[in-house]
């Protein structure tokens, strides 16, 4: 063979590698049949080419292209092996992302079994939050939360500066010096009661002492107390109240000297009446002394009694 031809063969098998590698590269295998794919996206959420196709988390296909619509959103192609069928209402659903690895698509498989994706069908597209988006939606919140609380504190910051002026922190420094000289009058007060209880140690225990003897009096005296028959006086008591009961009784029903007297009305007047009698004597006998008693030597003749006059 003459080196010309060795080289346009040579040239034509690199060629080939070259493009076998750039397709195998880019998830195209030559030798193998597959199926090509479209879902179209708004964002692609940093999606590329030769991204991993997967169902049910088992890689199926790649992600061969991705090129902008005229309307301004992106075209995913995608290649599936033949083998794999899945519904035509499959969603292909961008998923992933990390601080290192990027996005993949999987196919969400439908329920509806009944229509078979083709060859060259546009899928359902959908975008899910990955773990970038899912930290900032909560850093987001407590972000503002900190802006806030630095506010705050700039704000407290600034008014405790206003506050604590040159005058008021003169203030304070006698504040703290009067509270010094308190503090050291109190040791020094402290000190002094307890020479004071030093030196009065024997009279304090004493008076303790004494006191002590006196709470056991009172508990001698209120033993005592307690021996006390105090259901013998009750019962006594009973008796008496008793007796005085049946006492009113019989003055209530009229008996005895008392009864009759409070409920027999001819007794009371005669009573009454004796006594009235009584003091019109005593007032005749005070007035007319001479007529009840006679005092003579040689006797004297007892006078007719004369009748008082009436005393109104």
């Amino acid at each position: 063979m003459k080196k010309e031809l060795k080289v346009g063969i040579l040239v034509i098998v690199a060629v080939f590698l070259l493009m076998f590698g750039y397709n195998f590269l880019k998830g195209n295998n030559l030798f193998n049949a597959s199926r090509t794919f479209y879902a179209i996206y708004e964002n692609v959420e940093g999606l590329s080419p030769s991204a991993p196709v997967t169902i049910n988390g088992y890689q199926v296909g790649t992600v061969t292209d991705i090129d902008f619509m005229t309307s301004g959103e992106l075209l995913v192609t995608m290649n599936l092996n033949n083998k794999f069928s899945f519904p035509r209402k499959s969603i292909a659903k961008i998923y992933g992302g990390g601080l290192i690895g990027g996005k993949s698509m999987q196919i969400q498989l439908d329920e509806d079994f009944s229509e078979m994706a083709k060859s060259g069908d546009t899928l359902q597209s959908e975008v899910e939050e990955g773990l970038l988006e899912l930290v900032n939606d909560q850093l987001t919140p407590l972000k503002d939360n900190i802006s806030n609380v630095v506010v705050q504190v700039d704000t407290l910051l600034k008014s405790i500066n206003f506050i604590l002026d040159i005058e008021t922190r003169d203030h304070l420094k006698t504040s703290i010096k009067s509270l010094d000289g308190t503090l050291a009058s109190l040791n020094s007060s402290t000190s002094e009661i307890d020479l004071i209880l030093k030196n009065n140690k024997d009279e304090i225990n004493t008076s303790v002492k004494k006191f002590s003897e006196t709470a056991d009096n009172f508990s001698k005296l209120s033993d005592s107390l307690s021996k006390i028959e105090f259901n013998r006086i009750a019962q006594q008591v009973d008796v008496t109240l008793s007796n005085l009961k049946n006492i009113s009784d019989q003055l209530n029903k009229g008996e005895g000297s008392l009864g009759k007297l409070l409920h027999d009305e001819q007794l009371y007047e005669n009573v009454e009446n004796a006594t009235k009698e009584m003091e019109e004597l005593m007032r005749d006998l005070k007035l007319n002394p001479k007529r009840y008693v006679h005092f003579s030597i040689f006797g004297k003749k007892n006078r007719k009694y004369q009748e008082p006059e009436s005393q109104n």
